[in-house]
């Protein structure tokens, strides 16, 4: 887990959850050494874990000691987990009741805890513990489209969850750049340079002029460069020598398409720190020093006049890899080594975080095991591995871009779907699940569609906040009678610092998207069943209180997925 990797024990935000997970740790640990003695039992406790469980019927938060301890007793889980609570002391935890189910412990809040968590909610209940120490440098690189054509809605997902880690691992107080990589150099270029070559020969020629390269871009927006191309420079390069045109058309198209690029992530609200080229390493002769490197510590060999890297790794599915061809010309293995020493070596990065198709899966094993050879620690570096997107538009799956006749464009996507939308239900699945994007539904306005469902929670709280501006409130909150629904409501609020710090650990921030469906639910469900405002027109302040909170959160968490939380609907 990532968390678990770059941070030491104690680092972790504060919270009510972990704060009452600490004090049931302790008090079992303490009794289960009790219980033990008891029975003359020398007793090393093995680790266990205490969970928060407020969806659970049994309890919110249970625990496994019995279960994972058991083995040091004569006894079964159950019994052992029976004497545990038996001797159990809950004051001063916040709970009021301690029950045994299967061998596991549960506990219950009590409801001093919740009249003490409406007593105190504010606004700012959130700022408490947002502020952590600093938990290093982190580099998330993300999108990092080929430059060859138009953003694909693969690059789209990718963006989301890049995105979105950068935003919560920022909160959680980390230091994060976020990374473009441009990959303007290497093979993929090569093959759109003779496509821009071969259409405007073809464009000032005629189409039987020369074949069209059969492995070349077929697609309509290399055409529609070299329209543009001759607009404004006209064709004269059809004078010039097949490398001078080449370079000059090169030129030209990448930079339009990267242009392109940044404007596409504007729109879609993506904005990096850096935009890092290929070509850079090339120019200050990082690829060469690295290979050099590689060579000087035996890991390189030459065999039909190519350089190639020598796996010293155990696995033997990883074959060796060619570094330098024997044209001469780097790889994009070399030049993917020299970019990832220069994150870690160079510009200190303490973790560097890649988000990469699946198709890069043999990739990871062999740029890892590299890392290693370097005597950089491969677990500093961690890949996440995106799994495809199908368009589904009118029940039919949508296979054809209008803009470039092949793959569908993520500007053809952002025309017909809100980027609200679409930011929030790329990332309502684990990256490395499959995920159908039904079109027809991101538009609809209903609770059907999980953004709009969520937005509409905290427009409806923000109408109810508007209306209760002047309003007369009623004294003090300490004799409140809570409701179920105003409990479950706080059950769900207080979940959200856990829910970042678990999206750190693990790097899904569907875990956002799920925790905020869940809070929108509860909030609708509190909202249908308890009043806000009385017959007599007075607002019940402890219930504004909580509609404050839940408006913070259901805002802070749409923005940490760059999703907007409107005012009204």
């Amino acid at each position: 887990m990532f968390l678990d990797i770059c941070l030491n024990e104690g680092d972790c935000m504060l919270n009510l959850i972990s704060d009452i997970k600490t004090k049931i740790a302790k008090i079992l640990s303490e009794q289960l050494e009790v219980v033990a003695f008891k029975q003359g039992i020398k007793i090393k406790a093995r680790e266990f874990v205490v969970e928060y469980t407020p969806h659970k019927p049994f309890g919110d938060f249970s625990s496994n000691i019995a279960m994972v301890n058991v083995k040091q007793f004569n006894q079964s889980a159950q019994e052992v987990a029976e004497s545990i609570v038996e001797g159990l002391n809950l004051e001063g935890t916040h709970l009021n009741k301690a029950s045994v189910r299967a061998g596991f412990i549960n506990f219950d809040l009590s409801d001093d805890f919740y009249k003490s968590v409406i007593k105190n909610i504010d606004e700012s209940y959130l700022e408490a513990d947002s502020h952590p120490q600093k938990r290093g440098r982190v580099l998330v690189e993300y999108v990092s489209a080929n430059p060859t054509g138009p953003m694909h809605i693969g690059n789209a997902r990718g963006g989301a969850v890049g995105d979105c880690l950068s935003n919560v691992l920022a909160k959680l107080g980390f230091e994060v750049t976020r990374e473009f990589f441009i990959n303007a150099a290497g093979n993929q270029i090569d093959i759109f340079k003779k496509s821009l070559e071969a259409r405007f020969i073809q464009r000032v020629k005629g189409e039987d002029a020369i074949e069209f390269p059969p492995e070349g871009y077929h697609g309509d927006d290399v055409k529609r460069l070299v329209e543009e191309f001759i607009a404004e420079y006209g064709s004269g390069l059809i004078e010039k020598d097949a490398g001078e045109r080449g370079e000059k058309l090169i030129e030209y198209g990448l930079t339009r398409n990267i242009a392109a690029i940044k404007k596409t992530m504007e729109v879609y609200r993506i904005y990096y720190d850096t935009w890092f080229t290929e070509t850079s390493l090339y120019q200050d002769g990082s690829v060469t020093r690295i290979v050099d490197r590689l060579t000087e510590k035996g890991l390189t060999y030459e065999k039909d006049g190519a350089l190639w890297y020598r796996f010293s790794g155990a696995d033997g599915e990883i074959k060796d890899e060619v570094l330098r061809r024997s044209n001469g010309n780097y790889t994009y293995f070399a030049a993917d080594i020299a970019y990832h020493a220069n994150k870690f070596e160079t510009r200190g990065f303490e973790r560097c975080i890649n988000i990469w198709g699946a198709d890069h899966h043999g990739h990871v094993k062999r740029l890892k095991n590299v890392m290693f050879d370097l005597g950089i620690d491969p677990e500093r570096l961690v890949i996440l591995l995106m799994q495809v997107v199908r368009l589904i538009k009118g029940g039919e799956v949508v296979k054809m871009s209008k803009r470039t006749g092949e793959v569908i464009a993520l500007a053809d996507l952002l025309e017909e779907v809100p980027v609200d939308a679409v930011r929030f239900i790329f990332n309502m699945r684990e990256i490395n699940t499959h995920l159908d994007f039904d079109m027809d539904l991101a538009i609809e306005e209903s609770s059907k569609n999980p953004v709009y469902y969520v937005q509409y929670a905290h427009a409806r709280i923000c109408n109810i906040l508007r209306k209760s501006k002047g309003a007369s409130l009623p004294g003090g909150n300490e004799d409140v009678v809570l409701t179920v629904h105003e409990k479950n409501l706080i059950k769900c609020l207080i979940a959200y610092p856990d829910t970042l710090e678990e999206v750190g650990k693990t790097l899904d921030p569907s875990l956002i998207v799920k925790y905020l469906i869940d809070l929108a639910a509860e909030f609708h469900k509190f909202y249908s069943e308890c009043r806000v405002f009385g017959a007599d027109g007075k607002a019940c302040e402890p219930r504004l209180a909580l509609c404050r909170a839940v408006k913070q959160t259901l805002g802070d968490g749409l923005g940490l997925l760059g999703v907007l939380a409107p005012n009204q609907m």
